[in-house]
């Protein structure tokens, strides 16, 4: 017995130190060194490079990159005065009214995160493209302004949403119930308690759309025709013109307004006070009419628009030869046209399900590790870590893969266009949000867990597979799920990463689109939608199942 002991204290401490020390490596090489690449590249004089200082200046002071900015600032901020209003209004509607059928209007709104950036730009050319069936509405071709604003806008929405229903999720019912007591309206209502409330919830959600917008490059290619953004200029300069250099200077330029939006909003969450206090009442709304008739108008308004544009992308997809001959037919699903077939699907699925597997087991580990463990300083460095893919746009991530990995004397060249550099791109790429969601299931635990473990003399390692991964085993499934849906509609990270071999469906629809093939694009998104929407529900109703068996013991101490 005496043995014991050390072996245990030796277990823990590799499996908390080693841990910790790997996952340090593992974001280092993901994530840290990428980004240096990306400044190596773009600030280098040597020839063959960035050019230095002389050829950023040069390139700041063009009139082309003025154009390129000013159109890139002009649709994302048209996209986020769009966007950021009616998302607001819609959750306000599933959280603060009494609209019916309100898991149903949630799923419609939550479709485009389904679907990679071009599958909307494909349908509005179905719709309002030259030979579109609502051609007459507008009275120039969707090619250009409106088409990436309408576009993006619909790209943009459920990004928006989540961040909004999120905010106006809680609310103290006794605010509400004073504020009436003393003759205010219900106008006056929203603007005292509601607003201030919510008011860093909006402005986050405009900074979240105002970069999704600047850094996407996949609706401008589709539906932008002579109108070019920053994003779509990088992408050519790399994939077009081999100009590495000019490629890495835009990808540091589009790092600025991410960085900035993250500094502010991080800034005003430090301002925020609590919204609910420990003796919050939970709020339920009151029954009204015409507040609730007229909300349902603007959600059955919005989620129409949705399925419209969903619904002509899919039946675009199973007609012949559009317009010419509309009969039904699956000929755009053989991908005949496509190098490989059915080959760039495989390999989305398997990025899709390694990403899911092995990430959501990375992710939550480490993030035990984190929440779990003693708080030194290496802690604190893999938190900090943890938070920077969030402020890096998935564009300037893979040009800093495609400069760092592509590095003739980089040991790990080898594993430039494997799919393996595209699971770990991907895990980097969506790590922050994954973190955060296991973070948030782990500090629900009671830190007398832990204690009681160690009381026991049982080993943490076997502690964290006994009792924190089976109570937190719903949160391990969102993250999978999230993974899963990521991998499945990612175009910006892996874009310059990619190989004949390790061709994926979404990059595919970009290719098609290309090269004129837009009924096999059309096809591809949508095995890319309805294999994300499958995927989501099962794992939402295992989550669920999990959840019930799970929280089974708290009915059980409920019951007298």
């Amino acid at each position: 017995m005496l043995a014991a002991a050390p072996r245990r204290d030796w277990a823990d401490r590799l499996f908390v130190g080693g841990g910790k020390w790997l996952l340090l490596v593992l974001l280092c090489g993901a994530v840290l060194l990428p980004l240096a690449a990306i400044f190596w590249r773009g600030f280098s004089g040597e020839a063959g490079q960035g050019g230095g200082l002389a050829a950023a200046s040069a390139l700041l002071g063009s009139a082309n990159f003025r154009w390129l900015l000013g159109n890139s600032l002009s649709t994302a901020l048209s996209v986020a005065a769009i966007v950021v209003p009616l998302a607001y209004a819609f959750a306000y509607a599933l959280q603060r009214t009494l609209i019916p059928a309100k898991g149903l209007w949630r799923g419609i709104s939550l479709l485009p995160l389904l679907a990679p950036s071009m599958l909307p730009g494909i349908a509005l050319i179905y719709l309002f493209g030259n030979q579109g069936v609502l051609r007459g509405l507008f009275a120039d071709n969707i090619y250009g302004f409106w088409g990436i604003v309408l576009g993006q806008a619909i790209y943009t929405f459920p990004h928006a949403l989540m961040v909004l229903l999120s905010a106006l999720a809680l609310a103290d019912a006794r605010l509400f119930d004073a504020a009436a007591s003393m003759g205010a309206s219900p106008w006056k209502r929203f603007r005292s308690i509601t607003w201030p409330a919510t008011r860093q919830a909006v402005f986050a959600a405009g900074c979240l759309v105002f970069t999704l917008c600047i850094t996407d490059f996949g609706v401008p290619v589709v539906v932008g025709g002579d109108y070019q953004v920053l994003a779509l200029e990088a992408y050519k300069a790399v994939v077009g013109q081999q100009q590495f250099g000019r490629g890495a200077q835009i990808g540091m330029l589009l790092l600025l307004p991410a960085l900035l939006s993250f500094a502010v909003d991080s800034w005003l969450r430090r301002r925020q006070r609590d919204a609910m206090s420990g003796r919050a009442q939970v709020f339920h709304p009151a029954p009204d009419r015409r507040r609730d008739a007229a909300y349902l108008l603007l959600v059955g308004l919005l989620c129409g628009v949705l399925l419209l544009v969903f619904g002509m992308a899919i039946y675009s997809s199973l007609v012949k030869f559009w317009p010419y001959n509309l009969s039904l037919s699956l000929d755009h699903y053989a991908f005949s046209e496509l190098p490989g077939g059915w080959l760039a699907y495989r390999n989305s699925v398997t990025l899709a399900l390694c990403s899911a597997l092995f990430g959501s087991l990375l992710i939550f580990v480490g993030a035990y590790l984190i929440e779990k463990t003693r708080q030194d300083w290496l802690t604190r460095l893999l938190r900090l870590l943890g938070f920077v893919p969030m402020a890096v746009p998935g564009l300037v991530l893979g040009l800093g893969y495609v400069f760092f990995f592509n590095l003739p004397g980089n040991p790990l060249h080898g594993l430039y266009g494997s799919l393996a550099l595209l699971v770990v791109c991907t895990v980097a790429h969506f790590l922050t949000t994954a973190q955060m969601t296991a973070s948030s299931a782990l500090r629900q635990l009671d830190g007398e867990f832990e204690a009681a473990a160690l009381s026991l003399k049982v080993p943490l390692w076997r502690h964290f597979w006994r009792v924190s991964l089976p109570l937190c085993l719903p949160a391990l499934l969102d993250i999978c799920r999230y993974l899963f849906v990521s991998a499945m509609t990612t175009v910006s990270a892996v874009i310059f990463l990619y190989s004949p071999d390790s061709l994926l469906a979404a990059i595919a629809v970009l290719n098609m689109d290309d090269a004129g093939n837009v009924g096999g694009a059309a096809a591809m998104s949508t095995l890319i939608l309805l294999t994300s929407a499958a995927v989501s529900l099962l794992l939402a109703g295992a989550s669920r199942g999990v959840l019930r068996r799970a929280q089974a013991w708290r009915a059980a101490t409920d019951r007298p």
